[in-house]
């Protein structure tokens, strides 16, 4: 049985925290943000129920780093970041020096940090981290569907456009995880999807064999050999479906980790072709429709004609 929130805190260097007690929340080293003491040494359990992750976001990093300038985090003070797989404690990430790191996620409902500071200094004053208990697996777009354990809905009638990315992006994407999203276009329409980041561990053809995590996609509910498996770092690249439902399926083992997708999908006519998006640099925004950028220029167009004649 879960253990109560007045219980959590069984000394200033060993914090549990469990979702019956609440759903987020932020914990830092001993403390902060004053400089950690000298021989620090802390645990910090999180334990969810059911199909909850845990998702930590870290708000400060900074911790007493060697004066040779090294990255290299085994002999110095470090954060270290375990799941469980098979009921075994494995690390999965080692962090130190004043990076920032990204988003971590758990591969279940069970998470472990160990906090190393042997040095300090009056500039080591630790990190502050928020953490939160999620069943939508940090993706943050489309509609998820309850009844799969990892499953979001893109539909054209809600919208024609938009993004959707790797479970907790912008961090790496957790382990032993197997997410599917569905495009629903109209009767016309056709699904293109423009990968503008990806970085999905694994060697071609991505089977097995190789023990690579995969994105495949298919025109079917079911597998669809026309596509093949995507793994490993490429370069941007763009996949169109057959028709007006597309299914992008993902999948990650319980080994090695990768930074994850991002991409950009659009509802097109069967008739049309893609015109790939005008970028703002300022704002790095994207204008998408064709006919969104025709209305905008005439408007310049007609102010321009009002202001100068």
């Amino acid at each position: 049985m879960a253990k109560s929130a007045s219980r959590f805190i069984a000394s200033s260097c060993q914090q549990e925290f469990s979702s019956d007690g609440t759903k987020h929340g932020t914990f830092t080293s001993p403390h902060y943000p004053s400089p950690y003491p000298p021989n620090t040494h802390c645990h910090y359990e999180f334990h969810g129920r059911g199909k909850e992750r845990v998702r930590l976001i870290f708000q400060d990093f900074y911790l007493h780093k060697s004066a040779d300038g090294s990255l290299d985090c085994s002999n110095v003070d470090s954060l270290h970041t375990f799941v469980y797989l098979d009921g075994r404690l494995e690390k999965v990430d080692t962090f130190c020096g004043t990076d920032t790191p990204k988003p971590i996620m758990s591969n279940g409902p069970k998470l472990m940090l160990e906090f190393k500071g042997t040095h300090s200094s009056r500039y080591s004053r630790g990190f502050k981290i928020s953490y939160t208990f999620v069943e939508n697996f940090g993706i943050s777009t489309g509609r998820q569907l309850k009844e799969f354990p990892c499953a979001f809905v893109y539909n054209s009638s809600e919208s024609h456009n938009g993004t959707f990315a790797s479970p907790n992006s912008p961090g790496p994407y957790p382990r032993d995880t197997e997410c599917t999203y569905f495009f629903h276009g109209g009767d016309t329409e056709k699904v293109h999807l423009h990968f503008t980041n990806f970085d999905v561990e694994g060697v071609l053809p991505c089977e097995a064999v190789s023990a690579s995590d995969y994105v495949e996609f298919s025109n079917h509910m079911t597998e669809d050999n026309r596509y093949g498996r995507y793994c490993g770092q490429m370069k941007e690249f763009h996949v169109e479906s057959e028709r007006n439902f597309f299914k992008v399926s993902f999948r990650s083992n319980d080994r090695l980790d990768g930074a994850g997708f991002k991409a950009i999908y659009q509802f097109l006519e069967i008739t049309d072709e893609y015109r790939a998006p005008i970028h703002d640099s300022a704002s790095g925004s994207a204008s998408f429709p064709k006919s969104l950028q025709l209305l905008v220029a005439a408007t310049i167009a007609h102010l321009r004609h009002y202001l100068y004649h």
